[in-house]
């Protein structure tokens, strides 16, 4: 089951804010474990480096980092060159890469709008501008297109979190999702599925490295006020996330295109005002 052998996996976020398993790295180490050629980016080296390290541990010599800005069309054409190059195409793109800031649409700077905008959804348009052309000469030549996965979160759908609204990154998230859906639907017969995981509240270094810092709360009583809302009893962790991503992205999902896996403990469907009561 989920056997990737022989497929080539592009990361874009592939590494962590902090010690530890973010979203990305895990699901970058999962495809490798997996059996994928895993190609990562970031923009840390240091976040890169870990990612690293762990799958120099595991025995993943079919690994390669560079560290990109996803926002620039240069440097992503500059990876996904290079991802080409180090192992002959691309047959999984997950789109990981984004950020929040809290505000309304008086209080929110035009600075954070915007960079909302770029890491949320510019990014992913950016990675399947310059990764779709790939996928469609595979599926030319070889009728094997691929599988894009984009990481969207509950933000789209619950718009307040913590008592503070996110105008920014609940727009870019609402549109990252519709993103998916139009991209998929205009791809799919040319051998590409495109789908999106929606990510609740998950246990991931984001939560001590910058929520805490944010909220100006101890960790302890953060990670207690997320677990309590949630109906499942507690938060994910990284591991659900990539899951999750590595399904939609194998052969097992192959008739699975243009739709959300929410990934969140049930939190939006049993209580909608639950992300109300806990913190970003």
């Amino acid at each position: 089951m989920l056997d990737l052998t022989g497929k080539v996996a592009f990361v874009a976020g592939a590494g962590s804010v902090a010690e530890g398993w973010g979203n990305g790295r895990a699901t970058a180490v999962l495809l490798a474990r997996q059996g994928a050629r895993v190609f990562g980016t970031d923009y840390s080296d240091e976040a890169l480096a870990g990612t690293s390290a762990i799958m120099e541990q595991e025995g993943h010599r079919n690994w390669a980092g560079r560290k990109a800005d996803m926002t620039s069309t240069e440097q992503v054409k500059q990876a996904v060159d290079a991802c080409v190059q180090r192992f002959g195409r691309i047959d999984i793109l997950v789109n990981n890469i984004g950020g929040s800031a809290p505000g309304d649409p008086v209080s929110l700077s035009v600075e954070d709008w915007d960079n909302q905008m770029d890491r949320n959804l510019k990014t992913a348009f950016l990675g399947c501008k310059h990764v779709l052309p790939v996928m469609e000469e595979q599926f030319r030549t070889e009728g094997k297109g691929g599988a894009i996965v984009n990481v969207s979160s509950i933000g789209s759908m619950t718009f307040q979190v913590g008592g503070r609204v996110h105008v920014g990154y609940a727009a870019s998230k609402a549109g990252l999702e519709a993103f998916s859906r139009a991209t998929a639907i205009a791809y799919v017969r040319k051998g590409i599925r495109v789908n999106t995981v929606v990510v609740g509240m998950m246990q991931t270094p984001l939560v001590t490295h910058r929520l805490t810092k944010q909220l100006g709360a101890g960790a302890e009583d953060l990670v207690a006020k997320r677990n309590a809302v949630i109906p499942i009893g507690r938060m994910g962790d990284a591991w659900d996330v990539a899951n999750a991503v590595v399904f939609l992205a194998s052969d097992e999902a192959g008739y699975i295109t243009a739709t959300q896996l929410v990934v969140d403990g049930g939190v939006t469907a049993a209580r909608p005002g639950a992300i109300e009561a806990a913190s970003a």
